[in-house]
């Protein structure tokens, strides 16, 4: 009985599914309550999976997207998520509800996988995109989900989201969408065991191993940190020293939170980061990247255009040199960046994960 009220009316509830509500709506609840971002390696997936918790209007509320979504022909960030919701066949937002200026969450999920026949001519890797809705089937409240798929890299995010199409996971139209179902259930399944999310006991598993490498942190993991935060312009006598000690305060028991926390700064002291308020002017970032990274560094950016609003601006000019700017999380209202190489990010995201050194991608 219970296996058939989970599929009345055609929800997306398969009991056996990995790709259901019951799996995916415990994801969301962590996404939304603990950490809106994760990146991590998922065995038989390549490189990093990204699962990302965004929502309208905010997400897309930076001077860059709105312009995005000009261009596309829209007035605002409702009006694009309107159009997604009649692509997905879910009722769409009146005036009214606008209005009120209401937050409409929705998931994406990103990883590569084996190209396609005709993709393996050109790649040796293709990119899948799941961007996750949810809504209510034959109810007020929501139960279900809707998927929107896309293979294409999402240079402009806006454009990304609108030439995405409705998936139907149970009946991949092409081969591109049929390797990425296939892939996505492994990823869930990964995500889930992350997480240390139950998944229920009717699900059949894409995997029957565990899909998450747990690595034993040791003093060499910790070098491996230091070696890739301070893109290895230290001295090796100051990088055991370093590792060291960051190595012990990971070792004392939470309760000696100040402790650890200021081990963490005073680590990021003895390399070239760059401490500020949480309100900096592109001036200072022009000038304290260009003493981190030892070279000029001047970007484009709109006027009246300051704080975390340069990330975008600052993170384009980065990337042609092969850099990315990433921040220690200092719980509190001020940055602690510092430089890493592009190449790297993935593996200091991980490292962060095992060495407790809470790092953010900006």
């Amino acid at each position: 009985m219970k296996n058939f009220f989970s599929n009345l009316f055609n929800r997306n509830n398969d009991p056996k599914s990995i790709i259901s509500f019951d799996v995916i709506d415990p994801i969301y609840s962590y996404l939304y309550n603990e950490k809106s971002n994760l990146e991590f390696k998922v065995k038989g997936i390549q490189d990093n999976v990204s699962v990302n918790l965004f929502y309208f209007p905010g997400s897309l509320d930076h001077e860059e997207v709105q312009l995005e979504i000009k261009k596309a022909g829209f007035n605002n960030s409702y009006e694009v998520l309107n159009e997604l919701y009649k692509k997905m066949n879910i009722g769409i937002l009146s005036d009214e509800m606008i209005q009120e200026g209401l937050e409409y969450d929705f998931i994406h999920i990103q990883f590569y996988s084996e190209p396609t026949s005709d993709e393996k001519k050109f790649f040796k890797r293709s990119i899948k995109n799941f961007i996750i809705f949810f809504c209510g089937t034959n109810s007020l409240e929501i139960n279900d989900f809707k998927i929107l798929y896309s293979g294409t890299h999402f240079f402009d995010y806006t454009k990304g989201l609108l030439e995405s199409e409705l998936l139907d996971f149970n009946n991949p139209k092409n081969e591109s969408q049929e390797i990425g179902v296939k892939n996505l259930k492994i990823v869930l399944q990964g995500i889930c065991q992350y997480l240390n999310i139950e998944i229920p006991q009717s699900v059949e598993l894409p995997s029957s191993e565990n899909l998450i490498e747990n690595e034993e942190v040791t003093i060499k993991t910790f070098e491996e940190f230091v070696k890739l935060v301070s893109r290895e312009n230290i001295e090796d006598k100051e990088l055991k020293k370093l590792s060291k000690k960051l190595f012990k305060n990971y070792q004392k028991d939470s309760s000696e939170y100040h402790t650890i926390v200021e081990g963490h700064f005073d680590f990021f002291e003895n390399i070239n980061a760059w401490n500020s308020d949480w309100k900096f002017d592109p001036e200072d970032a022009e000038y304290f990247i260009s003493e981190m990274i030892g070279e000029d560094l001047n970007f484009d950016y709109p006027e009246e255009t300051y704080s975390h609003d340069l990330f975008p601006y600052i993170q384009s000019a980065l990337e042609k040199r092969g850099f990315e700017l990433m921040s220690y999380n200092t719980n509190g209202d001020n940055y602690l960046f510092f430089i890493a190489n592009k190449e790297d990010v993935g593996r200091i995201l991980e490292l962060s994960e095992l060495t407790k050194i809470e790092i953010d991608k900006l």
